[in-house]
C-alpha cells in the first residue's frame, strides 16, 4: 500500500539567537533566512517550502520573543502571535548552551492556551560539552509547557537534524502539495537582497548599530546577465552614518563586498550593486517607514 502524501504548515518559535533561522537554513537546504550573532536578526516573519518526495512542509520562521518596546519590535511581536494560528505543529527553538531557561520558560507564555502540538527544539548541542546537563534542562522546559517530543540538534553541525524532519513527518497531517515543487520561498528577489545587505552591515559593525540599520532597495535592472542593484542603507544618526561609510569608504566598500558575493550566489551571476547611506531619524517608531520595508504591505498580501 502506498504511503499517504502529508504537508502541514509549521510555524519555528523562540527567543532571539535561539537558532531558528539557521535551523530553518538547515532543513530546507538554502539560505532563506539571514543569519547573525547579533540578537533580534529576523525582524518579520520568513516562509519557506521543503518538499521531498511524499510531503511538503511550509516553515514559518519568526522574529524572536522579545519585550516590545518600540512599533518596530511590536510588529515583530504581531508577527509572532499571527503565526501560532492555523497551525500543524509548533517548533519551540531553545539555546541549549545558554547558562539558565529562565528567559524561555517567561517566553512560553505566548503559546499558553494553544492546542497545537509542540515540539522542544534543544538547539546548539555541539556547545554543550556535558550532554548530561541537558537532562534537568528538558525537565524544566517539560514542566513549563506540553510537549510531544523534545529533540537535540544542532543546527550548524547537522547533529540530529533528521531526528527533528523524521518527528516533523510523523505529526503534520495527510494532504496535498500546497506550492509546486520547485517552489522554495515568498520572499521576492529583491527583498532577498536587502536582507543579504543587511546581514553584511550586522556581522560587520557593532554596539548600536546593528539594530539601527535598515535596507531598501531602490533600483533594480536586469540587463541581459547583469542585475544592477541600486540598495539604501538606514540609521538613525548620523553618528551611525559615519561609522557605516568608514575611514574614506573603507566599511561601505567591505560590506558592499561581502553582500554582493551573497546576492551573486542567491542570483546565479556577478550582479552590480552600489550602495547609499542615509539618516532617517527615529524610523522604528516610524510608522510609513516600517511599511515601506515590509514588501508584504507593498503587494498587499499576507502571512500564510
Amino acid at each position: 500500500m502506498k504511503p499517504k502524501h502529508r504537508s502541514g504548515f509549521v510555524s519555528i518559535l523562540g527567543r532571539p539567537n535561539a537558532g531558528k533561522s539557521t535551523l530553518l537554513n538547515a532543513i530546507v537546504g538554502s539560505k532563506v533566512a539571514i543569519v547573525s550573532s547579533k540578537p533580534q536578526t529576523t525582524r518579520t516573519s520568513v516562509q519557506a517550502v521543503w518538499t521531498q518526495p511524499g510531503s511538503q512542509v511550509v516553515f514559518l520562521d519568526t522574529p524572536g520573543i522579545h519585550e516590545a518596546k518600540l512599533l518596530l519590535h511590536k510588529k515583530m511581536m504581531d508577527a509572532v502571535r499571527d503565526a501560532l494560528n492555523e497551525r500543524d505543529l509548533l517548533l519551540w527553538v531553545a539555546d541549549a548552551s545558554a547558562d539558565s531557561a529562565a528567559g524561555d520558560l517567561k517566553a512560553l507564555e505566548v503559546i499558553r492556551g494553544r492546542t497545537t502540538p509542540l515540539i522542544l527544539v534543544l538547539n546548539k548541542v555541539d556547545q554543550v560539552r556535558h550532554k548530561a546537563r541537558l537532562l534537568p534542562l528538558i525537565e524544566q522546559y517539560r514542566q513549563a509547557a506540553d510537549f510531544a517530543e523534545v529533540i537535540p540538534l544542532s543546527a550548524l553541525t547537522g547533529e540530529g537534524l533528521s531526528d527533528l524532519t523524521g518527528a516533523i513527518l510523523r505529526t503534520i497531517p495527510e494532504g496535498p502539495n500546497y506550492f509546486p515543487e520547485d517552489h522554495l520561498t515568498d520572499q521576492p528577489e529583491r527583498f532577498l537582497a536587502a536582507e543579504l545587505i543587511r546581514e553584511a552591515v550586522l556581522d560587520l559593525t557593532r554596539q548600536e548599530v546593528p539594530h539601527a540599520v535598515a535596507v531598501l532597495v531602490d533600483k533594480w535592472e536586469e540587463k541581459g546577465r547583469v542585475t544592477r542593484i541600486l540598495a539604501t542603507v538606514y540609521v538613525e544618526r548620523e553618528g551611525q552614518k559615519r561609522i557605516i561609510i568608514g575611514a574614506g569608504g573603507a566599511m561601505l566598500k567591505e560590506i558592499g563586498t561581502r553582500a554582493r558575493k551573497q546576492i551573486g550566489a542567491l542570483l546565479g551571476g556577478n550582479p552590480y550593486l552600489e550602495l547609499f547611506v542615509k539618516v532617517q531619524p527615529d524610523w522604528r517608531a516610524n510608522a510609513a517607514f516600517l511599511n515601506e520595508l515590509d514588501w508584504r504591505m507593498m503587494t498587499g498580501g499576507g502571512t500564510q
